[in-house]
């Protein structure tokens, strides 16, 4: 099993009405991919961070192995959420991926 964990930062020219209506495109567009990607086992975003946090979005996916994670980046669902939904809204990303 593969984990991929990634943290967003939204853009600062969006209004708070605007990143709140970010944070929920964003998690019913990821979260939608469950069940229609082979090899993608699980999927979780996050959009409530503590006021402690200084990024506002995590993804949380698990997916069975490292082919199943390079499937899933290119796969043509994923990559319609990413280039039509987040890519716009972010100005940072980080990422983090591990075999569990």
């Amino acid at each position: 099993m593969v984990k991929h964990i990634i943290l967003w930062t939204l853009k600062d020219s969006l209004s708070a009405e605007e990143k709140e209506a970010a944070k929920k495109e964003i998690k019913e567009g990821l979260e939608g991919l469950k069940g229609r990607i082979e090899g993608l086992t699980d999927i979780h975003v996050y959009t409530d961070a503590l006021a402690s946090s200084n990024t506002d979005v995590m993804l949380e996916s698990v997916h069975t192995d490292r082919d199943a994670l390079a499937f899933y980046a290119n796969h043509p669902l994923h990559v319609d959420v990413k280039d039509n939904i987040i890519v716009p809204k972010v100005s940072g990303r980080y990422a983090f991926d591990f075999d569990c």
